[in-house]
């Protein structure tokens, strides 16, 4: 099932992604390869490159790096969270520029949601699972 979802103003594809605590909406026009995430550019925002591939990787699986301008707002969790959360956004943002690029993001699992949380801290436990020490005497 494919979900289109365009701005009514000036027709910009939009897509929304989640990754542990973290949100981001993104938006697609066409351009020539901007990537602008809550106002910086992405090597600024993110400056390892294992997020940068992780955003990044989304457009070279449908070769739209060079024709696309990415705009990025992203809130919650940690640098990791956030780039798992921009490359599920920008790949359903893509949906919505051209569904030719369905079948392909589908495939690599692009638009699967990674539903892994942090567990939460159980009472009387230390953590989610760790207990006190054992102490024999």
């Amino acid at each position: 099932m494919v979900t289109i979802k365009k701005d009514k103003i000036n027709g910009d594809s939009l897509g929304t992604g989640r990754r542990k605590t973290s949100v981001a909406r993104v938006r697609v026009r066409s351009g020539s390869g901007n990537i602008t995430i809550n106002g910086r550019p992405l090597e600024q925002f993110f400056p390892t490159l294992k997020h940068q591939v992780l955003v990044r990787e989304t457009l070279d699986r449908v070769q739209a790096g060079a024709s696309v301008d990415v705009i990025a707002r992203v809130s919650g969790g940690g640098l990791t969270g956030q780039a798992g959360a921009i490359r599920m956004a920008l790949a359903r943002a893509l949906v919505s520029f051209n569904e030719d690029f369905f079948q392909p993001l589908r495939d690599d699992g692009f638009l699967t949601r990674d539903s892994r949380m942090k567990e939460r801290k159980k009472f009387g436990l230390h953590g989610a699972r760790r207990g006190t020490q054992f102490s024999k005497r």
